[in-house]
């Protein structure tokens, strides 16, 4: 069963950086999707980054020029730097994981592997 562990959450003042990790274990797949979500009680999850086995990312707007997604593929570990943390980037962040057909377009996927997500908290 494929397991999804995020790590690197913590609590940043304005302008910090911070980068969270995703273990995917159990999981090795040539054609893939990888994504990070976050989520704020009260509010829907949003969607920010996600990758694909080639490489090609794709950001929410809210994020652009600020967050960057990576991937380990031999390690099974998708990234994400986030640069200029702003007060509403706190959120609980998770990550999300599936096998896909090639050319899927992983930004608009909907994920079935998801992680319990950690916390980002950026405040003064």
């Amino acid at each position: 069963q494929v397991q999804l562990v995020e790590s690197g959450g913590a609590s940043v003042q304005p302008g910090g950086l911070l980068t969270l990790s995703c273990v995917v274990s159990d999981y090795q797949y040539i054609n893939d999707c990888m994504g990070w979500f976050r989520q704020v009680p009260g509010k829907e999850r949003e969607g920010i980054a996600s990758i694909d086995s080639a490489g090609q990312t794709t950001y929410a707007d809210s994020v652009k020029g600020r967050f960057t997604v990576s991937q380990d593929k031999y390690e099974n570990i998708v990234y994400l730097r986030m640069e200029n943390l702003r007060p509403e980037d706190t959120a609980m962040y998770y990550c999300a994981a599936d096998p896909v057909v090639f050319g899927t377009n992983c930004y608009t996927w909907n994920f079935k592997n998801w992680g319990q997500g950690t916390q980002v908290t950026v405040s003064s």
